[in-house]
């Protein structure tokens, strides 16, 4: 009988783990640093960011590779807009309850994003899985 819980798949449910808790963190200091995100309810802030983790495994890499030609142009400036994008799809899935007021806001928000998900890739996931490696 084959175990569930292997060693690698503990490592996938830990990444999955830090990332939700990641990324509600990011919602939570957004909302409260800046007037033009609100989240109703902290319950919101966690499904938010089970959203974007499933948006960014699922639709953010097909969107990225049809850009990839517009992204190399402006030197990866447009990466934002997709992270944009993707904050306008949880905007319309939570609908009141997940609010960004303006584009220039949003665009704003997702860069805070997109340097929250660079810092859990380089100094947090990566480093446990090389700890990960040398067992």
């Amino acid at each position: 009988m084959k175990k569930i819980f292997n060693e690698k798949n503990l490592n996938k449910f830990l990444d999955w783990i830090i990332y939700l808790i990641a990324y509600s963190l990011t919602f939570f200091l957004v909302d409260i640093i800046f007037n033009a995100f609100e989240v109703d309810n902290p319950v919101y802030y966690f499904i938010a960011s089970l959203i974007t983790y499933l948006l960014n495994i699922t639709i953010k890499p097909i969107i990225f590779r049809f850009t990839l030609p517009i992204t190399g142009l402006t030197f990866g400036l447009f990466y934002f807009v997709i992270d944009f994008f993707m904050l306008v799809i949880i905007d319309f899935v939570l609908s009141r309850h997940f609010d960004i007021y303006g584009i220039f806001w949003g665009l704003f928000i997702a860069f805070i994003i997109s340097v929250t998900h660079v810092f859990i890739e380089e100094f947090i996931l990566k480093p446990l899985a090389r700890g990960s490696d040398k067992k």
